[in-house]
């Protein structure tokens, strides 16, 4: 093992005796902390070290790591140490659920730890309507209907604040979107007069901006969308003006910002809609997930689990979904 290894190790394990024990999230800006500065972090081992040691932490304790000092508590709510450990390949995937209409909690599936998220702050309008949400970067996006105009609640994991105010170039619901980094990708969707849309929007989480890309080759809405292989896609959903269910996919290369349509890449077959005397528009979104760059599918009308052959462009059953999960269309 390296001296470095050592050391993460070591650090980790005295850190976590002098740092509270995991907490709600929630309480963390309750705790003050030392005053104190010390612009080597951790003075034993030098700055370097400490980044090295800081960055392979659960971001789950960088709450009360900040607490420690305004040295500490700088570098977590400035974002500098996230974004070294993207850079350094420190991956860490959570989980957020909404309980309750204003509540959220995030869940860390490695260490098997459940978070409490402050209290969003909306009025009765946007509890009441249709809600979508998205996580990129350090934020929680959650995007609804207040009142006459769309509207974006942004929760901060760097501050632990929730905050209002920012739009898209052209504000959407029902819409197909992924995150990858510090980047997310919103495409379709309908606009508030209810006309199904092509374009997309690509937002930078790091620099809170927003940026209209080259719009899809189909407009539709109720799609699913991932990252694959470093790509955006953006799978299935309904198009045309008699809203039909599209088999299609759509590629969208970041590097030379065009769009590719994919045909049949799409898990949802339109006789499953005309089997079961379904509207397209009562057929939820497809279930999708990618899996080191393998995107899969969750198929409830038949209990399967499907996965994408990307180079014969076709779906292949490999499983079966556990006994007694299904859904009521989504």
């Amino acid at each position: 093992m390296s001296k470095q290894s050592v050391c993460v190790l070591d650090i980790t394990s005295s850190m976590s005796g002098i740092l509270m024990p995991p907490c709600d999230h929630s309480n963390n800006q309750q705790h003050s902390g030392d005053n104190s500065d010390s612009s080597s972090l951790i003075a034993a081992i030098g700055y370097g070290n400490s980044i090295s040691c800081l960055i392979r932490c659960s971001r789950a304790d960088y709450g009360a790591i900040a607490s420690l000092n305004r040295s500490f508590r700088s570098l977590i709510r400035d974002g500098e140490l996230y974004k070294l450990r993207r850079k350094n390949g420190v991956v860490e995937h959570w989980v957020y659920f909404s309980r309750h209409l204003l509540e959220w909690e995030a869940f860390d599936p490695s260490r098997r730890r459940w978070m409490h998220l402050p209290r969003m702050n909306a009025n009765d309008c946007f509890v009441v309507s249709d809600k979508e949400s998205l996580a990129v970067g350090t934020e929680l996006l959650v995007f609804g209907w207040d009142l006459m105009s769309h509207v974006i609640c942004k929760y901060s994991l760097l501050t632990n604040t929730w905050s209002s105010g920012m739009s898209m170039d052209a504000p959407r619901c029902l819409f197909g979107s992924a995150s990858l980094g510090e980047i997310a990708i919103l495409a379709g969707g309908c606009d508030s007069n209810g006309n199904i849309l092509s374009s997309a929007e690509l937002y930078n989480s790091d620099e809170g901006t927003w940026k209209t890309v080259q719009s899809m080759n189909k407009p539709r809405k109720m799609c699913s969308a991932v990252f694959m292989d470093g790509n955006f896609y953006v799978i299935g959903g309904i198009g045309g003006t008699d809203s039909v269910l599209l088999t299609c996919g759509e590629e969208y290369n970041l590097e030379t910002e065009t769009w590719t349509e994919i045909p049949n890449m799409s898990p949802v077959r339109t006789g499953e809609a005309r089997e079961n005397d379904m509207p397209a528009t009562s057929i939820a979104p497809p279930s999708i997930a990618v899996v080191n760059n393998e995107l899969y599918a969750a198929d409830y009308a038949n209990m399967e689990v499907r996965k994408y052959n990307k180079n014969s462009r076709a779906w292949v059953t490999v499983g079966r979904l556990p006994e007694r999960v299904d859904s009521m269309n989504g």
